[in-house]
């Protein structure tokens, strides 16, 4: 969330920022509902020292009895006080909701476009392979091999659910044990497990609601109201909210597992087969919260972390900064890294590794103190490192074989047990 004087200071040029991600500011009505809220906090003040100033008003002896006609002023200034009360909760309700509708400012460097065709691919790793014969589709290598188990996914829960079996399961609970292996011993990451149901106003503190809440997947139980995690950033950022991190603790890193759920709202028709797309996933994302002025390093040591996953798995990939508009709505920078899809012949995404500034920290209220003691919000920092079903998807796709069998990344061996998976499922030394 931002801080509604500094966008009125910016004035044209938060509105300039802010038209690049496809958002209009009204300048005018922010500048009345702070107006508002000014007035009607003066007004308040001014009545509350007058009522405390009647309350202490005698009339002769002392401890004599108060006048009535001092009396019945001093309760019509409460009743007044109630009432402008009342009104300034209003003005500040409306106030929060017009600033938790408004995404967060790109940086200035960040390349215009609405859409992933404006993204500008900064490098790439590792060469496609080149096949001998037409790569198969994922699904159709998982159903051939019986490690995945589509129709039964459907059976149970409808479209874009998934079931593994076998070594598929092993090779998906592999991936996570791995990712968390490496983030926790060699990135310096500290692994948390954390609810995957949530409330509103965590939800709130990172920015899913209130813009998102169509993607979200919701339950209650009588007039409780849980939501569902689109991604273990939610829990992890919210673990501090409301917390003052000291200057000893800066940069700190979280990592966790989670199942992941997401409506897919907007995607309907998009990416049906397969698992590139679904509503409920496995990943192991990071966290990290630094000083703001820190951001931008912390961003790309993130970012080099997620690659490295990539890399110790030989995995061709891409790295592409995101366009303005094309950007999540917490974020004033994002990086995608894409992981090549042979039957695709595209890299598809795997990773965003994002740097949201100070706007999530003052949605909770996640702060740290300067050396003039004053409280400021820190920067968070977001990435997965990295989703199960896509990971899982890549070594599939890149790492078929004519015969039908698929060869497991070295890196994964300690943990799978087996080197390859036989076209009739088996696990193979």
């Amino acid at each position: 969330m931002h801080d509604p004087r500094a966008l009125l200071d910016l004035g044209s040029v938060a509105q300039e920022k802010l038209a690049r991600r496809g958002f209009r500011l009204d300048l005018d009505e922010l500048a009345e509902l702070i107006s508002r809220r000014r007035d009607l906090a003066d007004m308040a003040g001014k009545l509350r020292t007058e009522a405390n100033g009647l309350a202490k008003e005698k009339s002769g002896d002392r401890g004599g009895p108060v006048p009535t006609e001092v009396r019945e002023h001093a309760q019509e200034l409460r009743a007044r006080l109630r009432q402008i009360e009342a009104q300034r909760k209003d003005v500040e309700t409306e106030l929060t909701a017009f600033l938790l509708a408004i995404p967060n400012l790109p940086a200035d460097d960040v390349p215009d476009g609405d859409s992933e065709d404006f993204a500008v691919e900064m490098h790439r790793r590792g060469a496609p392979r080149e096949f001998s014969f037409e790569p198969r589709h994922h699904a159709d290598i998982g159903e051939a091999t019986g490690i995945l188990d589509l129709p039964r996914a459907g059976k149970l829960a409808g479209a874009r659910f998934s079931v593994t079996r076998g070594v598929g399961a092993k090779l998906e609970r592999a991936l996570i044990t791995f990712f968390l292996d490496l983030h926790t011993t060699e990135h310096g990451y500290l692994e948390y497990s954390v609810p995957s149901l949530v409330t509103r106003e965590t939800m709130t503190g990172t920015g899913q609601l209130p813009k998102f809440e169509e993607d979200l997947f919701r339950t209650s139980v009588g007039e409780r109201e849980l939501f569902l995690i689109p991604t273990a950033e939610v829990p992890l950022t919210n673990l501090h909210a409301g917390d003052v991190l000291t200057a000893a603790e800066l940069p700190l890193a979280l990592t966790a597992h989670t199942r992941c759920f997401r409506a897919e709202a907007g995607s309907y028709g998009r990416d049906t087969r397969g698992i590139l797309r679904l509503h409920e996933f496995d990943k192991v994302e990071m966290v990290r919260f630094c000083r703001p002025e820190d951001s931008d390093e912390q961003l790309h040591l993130m970012l080099s972390h997620a690659e490295t996953c990539l890399t110790r798995l030989g995995l061709a990939y891409r790295v592409v900064q995101l366009a303005a508009g094309d950007m999540g709505f917490s974020a004033r920078r994002t990086y995608d890294i894409e992981v090549w899809v042979p039957s695709q012949r595209r890299y598809r995404e795997i990773s965003s590794c994002s740097d949201c500034g100070t706007f999530q920290a003052r949605r909770a209220r996640i702060t740290t103190r300067g050396e003039d003691k004053k409280k400021t919000p820190v920067a968070t920092l977001n990435g997965s490192g990295l989703p199960i079903g896509r990971t899982m998807l890549a070594i599939m796709e890149q790492y078929q074989q004519e015969d039908g069998s698929v060869e497991i990344p070295a890196a994964l061996h300690p943990y799978t047990g087996f080197s390859r998976i036989t076209p009739d499922g088996k696990p193979a030394a």
